[in-house]
């Protein structure tokens, strides 16, 4: 990032960047300031945007081969397109002979290296990954974030706020503007403050249901579903989840058990390094075998409500019951 930084700064500006990665928000950021800097003040008939999997190469090199308006370059911003999975034959192979008038910014969620394209567009330009940043770095940008709005906050209070959102900087900045909405004529924010405004995320609100299957709290791990089925969460939506954290808690429990810290931990399973912390120590409660077993009964729970043979809220619950039972009390079903 501190290269691509420099770059829009100084304008030494390369014909094709890939932006990818988990964080959209970063990925957002610097794709606008790509536009603006390509662009320099530019007529905006230079600029031409596309989204989605239906983006047709041909269309995209017909644009590259036009000249610009009263203008240096032809900037083509295409975002979720998916061609660094499949299909970028054709644009790969034109990149190795791109118009010195064009250039591209490609804004993905993933990419394959492997890829015909990302090889051509690295040749032509530059890739930049946007990971999910560490509790560090989140902490920096929104104290940062809240000075410049005259606001203030311990850090105790900091770290019920990141409880609270997760890692997501689209979901935090979401976060922080309601914050000082409700806090507008203060100076500090409180504790009461988040509880009152900030939206716990159900994937935290999961976290805190296996949770409380792994100490055997039924009734916390019970009371959670229910609130989330409050929420409108759709039953199968909440198998999905919960399905996810026990393939997450496998992958870093397999992890941990090789000698991986924290924060390589994180970037093998797509998790900020503090998050990942808490899903090591989260695994730590579970057997191997255990997790293991709970994948297996997931697909299976989710089979029985697809073939009609359960109902899907009494089939999530069932599954929630045998998990957190107590030990002695605990039957395959």
């Amino acid at each position: 990032m501190k290269k691509l930084a420099e770059e829009i700064k100084t304008g030494q500006l390369k014909q094709v960047y890939v932006l990818y990665g988990e964080e959209a928000y970063l990925r957002g950021q610097y794709r606008d300031k790509l536009k603006e800097a390509l662009l320099g003040g530019g007529d905006p008939m230079n600029l031409h945007c596309f989204e989605g999997k239906d983006v047709r190469a041909g269309e995209l090199i017909d644009l590259a081969e036009t000249m610009p308006f009263l203008a240096e370059r032809r900037v083509i911003v295409v975002e979720n397109s998916g061609l660094f999975a499949r299909g970028g034959e054709e644009l790969a192979a034109y990149l190795g002979n791109l118009s010195e008038t064009a250039h591209f910014v490609f804004v993905e969620p993933s990419v394959d290296k492997r890829s015909r394209l990302y090889k051509a567009a690295t040749a032509k330009g530059r890739a930049i990954e946007f990971a999910a940043q560490d509790e560090a770095v989140l902490k920096r940008w929104i104290l940062g974030f809240l000075k410049k709005e005259g606001k203030n906050i311990t850090e105790r209070d900091l770290n019920l706020f990141l409880d609270k959102t997760g890692s997501d900087m689209q979901n935090i900045r979401g976060e922080l503007e309601k914050l000082l909405c409700y806090c507008m004529d203060r100076d500090v924010i409180t504790a009461q403050d988040i509880e009152a405004v900030c939206t716990k995320q159900v994937s935290s609100q999961i976290f805190d249901m296996i949770n409380a299957v792994a100490e055997r709290r039924q009734k916390a791990a019970m009371d959670l579903y229910y609130d989330l089925l409050t929420l409108k969460e759709p039953p199968m939506r909440i198998l999905y989840l919960i399905t996810r954290q026990f393939n997450l808690l496998l992958q870093v429990k397999e992890l941990k058990n090789k000698g991986y810290d924290a924060n390589a931990i994180g970037g093998k399973v797509g998790l900020a390094g503090f998050i990942a912390r808490k899903y090591m120590a989260q695994a730590a409660r579970f057997k191997e075998a255990d997790l293991r077993r709970a994948l297996a009964d997931c697909v299976e729970t989710e089979e029985a409500v697809k073939t009609g043979r359960m109902n899907d809220v009494m089939s999530v619950e069932l599954l929630i019951v045998k998990y957190s039972a107590a030990s002695g009390e605990r039957r395959d079903t």
